[in-house]
């Protein structure tokens, strides 16, 4: 165990090196800068524009540039936002909350759906449930987030009234502000169980197959018992390890849904950093959300490990 975890952080270091190279060139391989959405495109003054250059650093080279910058983030310095001033790991906690809320509540929203239906069209294969089943996840995995998101918002929104198109409900009451979270949580959620689903059905149909569970079944247990004590717990090996890919990729895969519904988390930080060409933003969140994601699949190994006792005995 102590050797896989080791491993996999040692795994941390490049991936994040090259996370820091790709979004800090990346970014400034956009037309424009910080300066120009600032200034822009009906006001010049070259004395001014040059001292703004000067004090935001962007008259270095570019690979001084990014060694001062690099060099920041080795004593855990993310910078500072070229539009608010403010610290960039400050408004990432400060927005982090409500990403991690809209992406918790997604992955409880695509683990409620797709494990009990997963679990039930392998039960009754090839049965009207399976098909239907089978039909809902083909559908959740053709549906773009942003157009469910827009239906949603029609059919409960503007035709029911019944939820909020828009917004987090915050200073609001909790169950006043749950209100808030059902659509672009269920929104974000569809596509992942689609994926969990059809992976949970394959998974314990294959289960299903294997000789233990047909001992099993030979020494009388209950269908019940069969699926639930020895089937389901092995063919969730597979399905925790796209759950957690899942997780991780969650608060990155938030961007679109916070935009639709105008969501204040992470995502519509990133959108709002690329639009205005504030680089230290940009940066800084999608490196916060790279070493997110490596901690996450770290710990979705630890679980694998621990359910498949084949892997600490090292077979």
């Amino acid at each position: 165990m102590a050797r896989i975890i080791l491993t996999r952080l040692l795994a941390v270091v490049p991936v994040l090196l090259g996370i820091s190279v790709i979004s800090f060139f990346v970014i400034r391989m956009i037309p424009g800068d910080v300066i120009s959405s600032i200034m822009g495109q009906d006001f010049s003054d070259p004395k001014l524009e040059a001292e703004m250059r000067a004090y935001f650093g962007l008259d270095m080279p570019i690979h001084e540039q990014f060694l001062s910058w690099f060099g920041r983030l080795l004593h855990g310095d993310l910078g500072t936002s070229m539009r608010s001033g403010q610290p960039v790991l400050d408004e990432i906690l400060e927005r982090l909350p409500a990403t991690m809320l809209l992406a918790v509540s997604a992955l409880v929203v695509s683990v409620l759906i797709s494990i009990p239906f997963g679990v039930l069209s392998a039960t009754r294969r090839n049965g009207l449930l399976d098909a239907g089943s089978r039909l809902a996840s083909l559908i959740g995995l053709s549906v773009p987030n942003f157009w469910l998101g827009i239906l949603l918002v029609y059919l409960f929104s503007v035709t029911l009234g019944w939820l909020p198109s828009q917004g987090a409900g915050n200073g609001e009451g909790g169950l006043t502000q749950l209100k808030y979270l059902i659509l672009p949580a269920v929104t974000l959620g569809a596509s992942l169980a689609a994926i969990s689903m059809r992976m949970t059905r394959s998974s314990m149909l294959e289960v299903l197959n294997q000789d233990y569970v047909r001992t099993a079944r030979a020494k009388g247990l209950s269908e019940r018992v069969v699926v639930a004590r020895h089937a389901l717990r092995n063919s969730l090996i597979p399905v925790i390890t796209v759950l957690g890919i899942q997780a991780g990729a969650l608060l990155g895969g938030t961007v679109v849904v916070e935009q639709v519904f105008s969501w204040p988390g992470l995502g519509t930080m990133v959108i709002r950093g690329i639009t205005q060409r504030d680089y230290p933003v940009v940066q800084g969140t999608l490196l916060f959300l790279a070493f997110f994601y490596v901690v996450v699949n770290l710990l979705v190994d630890i679980i694998y490990v621990y359910l498949d006792p084949r892997l600490r005995s090292g077979h």
